[in-house]
């Protein structure tokens, strides 16, 4: 038990005092491949699916309808892992570690219950949902086919993604790293037997990843209970207490609402395809979606190793080390987004090419892909903001730029756009640089004024106990 908290102590004191470029590499670089592996569960899927001879495309689409569901999914994990991990890092900087614990506790009771919910309600309502955003007769009984098998192992998918973060909080990185590692490893294995060897097609490939998941989870489960860890699930800490969960809910709400925007928005972007473009424009957006996932995850790998240092030396009270932290965390995600930006233009049909070998998808996909991707590379800035403002626990301003990103500005342009230029299919796409060059802007402005307002009252907080 000595030696356990001795190493917890080292462990914080170094997020106290160790270098800072070297710690955000530490927890950065595995955070990153974590992302990108991460990204290869669906990514890979739709690799191989696109890819099925006869039916590619048409498959491709249809699996490209289920994003909005995944996204939710994907936003009620990190609603709890996202508002809980911050909360229990800054726990941990004020050398409270029983009260980070109950946080952890509550969170995967938390998790526990959003799964079993979600699971019901998703699996009855998919095929209604999938027609809802934009699914044809040709691409429904691809996309049902994936959803539902997919949604059964919706319980692995929300631990895996709410529970990591506790891992990656704590600094244990390389763990973090390896639960994604392991899951896409046995995706990527299992997806072409189960798709071709065994001919299960679209099926083949949602219960490819589910398997794997199910595995990520064992592994998460099996260190936050075992005796590595630092922080620790117990029993007693798993009943609901109102004045730990809402907090952290309150704080993942930014998470959650720019998670589930991008649920909101791929429907929207989706009807107006089908009305401008048909199945073609809708397939297009399946490869457009993965690609700005290319850009984004990475992005919030980087934010989520800069997230433990700039959280723990918030609740330390130590200005220097936040703001030489921030400015890392924005030059490193700047210089990312924008040789990813420069990528993409170059060479669109490289993407276009990895998901698809249909000519007539390809070509079409690579000049939506320059439009879409327009403005990619201002995203550095706009994810080092955002990510900050949880970091420090100012949830309702990362609320703010995270709606005002997608509902204010994007939503509307969507259908809006079309309306003044002679491509229409092609106006939808546009919709969404012109959203983020303004969105970057205000984000920028926002942080600006509220970061020096969290610097002076800790200044002043510091003075008063002097």
């Amino acid at each position: 038990m000595e030696m356990n908290i001795m190493k917890t102590q080292t462990k914080t004191t170094h997020m106290e005092t160790g270098s800072i470029p070297k710690l955000l590499a530490q927890l950065a670089i595995p955070a990153v491949v974590a992302q990108v592996i991460n990204l290869l569960y669906n990514i890979v899927d739709r690799i191989y699916i696109g890819h099925i001879p006869g039916i590619g495309a048409a498959a491709l689409t249809g699996v490209g309808l289920f994003t909005p569901i995944l996204m939710l999914l994907n936003a009620f994990a990190m609603l709890v892992g996202s508002g809980g991990a911050p909360r229990a890092a800054i726990a941990m900087g004020k050398k409270d570690n029983d009260l980070a614990e109950k946080i952890l506790g509550n969170c995967f009771t938390l998790l526990v219950g959003l799964a079993v919910v979600l699971t019901i309600v998703f699996y009855v309502s998919a095929p209604t949902l999938l027609r809802l955003f934009g699914a044809s007769d040709v691409t429904l009984t691809y996309a049902t086919d994936y959803a539902r098998i997919y949604i059964l192992g919706s319980f692995f998918v929300l631990i895996v993604l709410g529970m990591n973060t506790f891992i990656t909080t704590q600094g244990f990185a390389k763990i973090s790293m390896m639960t994604t590692i392991i899951g896409a490893v046995i995706n990527i294995i299992l997806d072409p037997i189960f798709i071709f060897a065994l001919g299960m097609g679209v099926k083949g490939a949602a219960l490819a990843t589910i398997i794997s998941q199910a595995v990520s989870c064992g592994w998460v489960l099996a260190f936050l209970t075992g005796k590595k860890t630092f922080l620790r699930i117990k029993k007693e800490y798993l009943k609901p207490v109102p004045s730990i969960v809402f907090p952290c809910l309150a704080l993942g709400l930014s998470t959650f609402v720019m998670q589930s925007s991008e649920s909101v928005i791929s429907v929207c972007f989706n009807s107006s395809l089908l009305k401008y473009g048909g199945d073609l424009a809708v397939g297009a957006m399946t490869i457009l979606t993965s690609t700005m996932q290319f850009a984004m995850l990475p992005l919030q790998g980087i934010g989520q190793g800069a997230q433990p240092i700039m959280s723990y030396n918030y609740g330390a009270r130590n200005i220097d080390r936040m703001k030489k932290t921030f400015k890392l965390h924005l030059v490193i995600s700047l210089i990312y987004s924008t040789l990813f930006w420069l990528f993409v233009q170059l060479f669109p049909a490289t993407f276009a090419g990895i998901f698809s070998s249909d000519p007539e998808l390809v070509s079409f996909t690579a000049g939506a892909l320059r439009i879409y991707c327009g403005a990619m590379f201002l995203f550095g800035i706009q994810l080092a903001c955002q990510m900050t403002f949880v970091a420090i626990g100012y949830a309702v301003c990362s609320i703010i730029v995270a709606v005002v990103r997608k509902f204010v500005l994007l939503l509307p342009l969507i259908f809006i756009v079309p309306m003044f230029v002679s491509n229409k299919t092609m106006g939808v796409y546009m919709a969404e640089p012109i959203a983020d060059t303004i969105a970057v802007t205000f984000t920028a402005i926002i942080f600006a004024i509220q970061f020096r307002k969290a610097l002076r009252l800790i200044e002043g907080t510091k003075k008063a106990a002097a």
